[in-house]
């Protein structure tokens, strides 16, 4: 569980409720839930026109990710490269056959394979070049879903407003009751710029970070993988490696 990230959506949050509260008004003012469907609805509703569903079935599996991200060790990665050279430099490369049946990360496993059936450094690192480019735009897709309902939120958010204020108007033989409904329709504006930039925004930015550091990690496996089959020792590949850390 990534604390930071839970951390930060409750201290938001709190942040409003507590100034609500300070400021003299009630928490329970804040919370409509017609203003909350049409933002919730509309927003959902704009992103799911605009994205083919493999990118929007993608973002939503994502969307896990910025309180649990999927645990990548670059240590713990350095030492299995290392691992498998010393392998390669005592038994050859078919001596990775029985590394590879056991690796369960698909590109890692890609990687090995193609060590194993003896590619040349230049052919492993375009073929998984090739996977990593491709993967990283794909996620990068998905996390822009979440970018753009933070586009679109604020903007449904008025359209609530708007609403709320035309059945105000409906009302304005009743004084007694424009105050209370102006500020209920205001409340749909909330729900639109709060969700924007408490929720959709920063996770769009934490999953774009997260896509990142992936290809980051990939990148050095594809290096360690090419290293392996020029034969480098495994000290050289170690140092070099190393450098993916900072």
């Amino acid at each position: 569980m990534d604390v930071l990230s839970l951390l930060g959506l409750v201290l938001g949050i709190a942040a409003i409720l507590f100034g609500q509260y300070l400021e003299g008004g009630h928490i329970t003012t804040l919370l409509n839930g017609p203003a909350l469907l049409i933002v919730i609805g509309g927003t959902f509703g704009a992103v799911m026109l605009q994205s083919p569903m493999r990118v929007f079935l993608r973002a939503m599996r994502m969307l896990f990710w910025a309180f649990r991200a999927p645990k990548l060790d670059f240590e713990e990665g350095i030492e299995k490269i290392v691992k498998w050279s010393h392998i390669a430099r005592k038994e050859g490369l078919l001596g990775l056959e029985d590394v590879e049946d056991h690796e369960s990360d698909p590109f890692t496993q890609k990687g090995l394979q193609l060590l194993v059936d003896g590619s040349e450094p230049d052919i492993i690192r375009s073929i998984l070049d090739v996977e990593i480019g491709t993967r990283e735009r794909f996620d990068m897709q998905a996390a822009k879903v979440f970018e753009s309902m933070g586009g679109y939120a604020p903007t449904i958010g008025i359209i609530g407003a708007v609403l709320g204020l035309i059945q105000v108007m409906g009302n304005l033989s009743d004084p007694s009751r424009l105050g209370a409904g102006i500020a209920v329709a205001f409340v749909a504006t909330i729900y639109g710029v709060g969700s924007a930039n408490l929720v959709f925004l920063p996770i769009a930015n934490k999953l774009k970070a997260l896509v990142r550091h992936h290809a980051h990690y990939q990148e050095m496996i594809v290096e360690g993988m090419a290293s392996i089959a020029e034969g480098e020792n495994p000290r050289n590949i170690e140092t070099r490696l190393l450098g993916f850390l900072h």
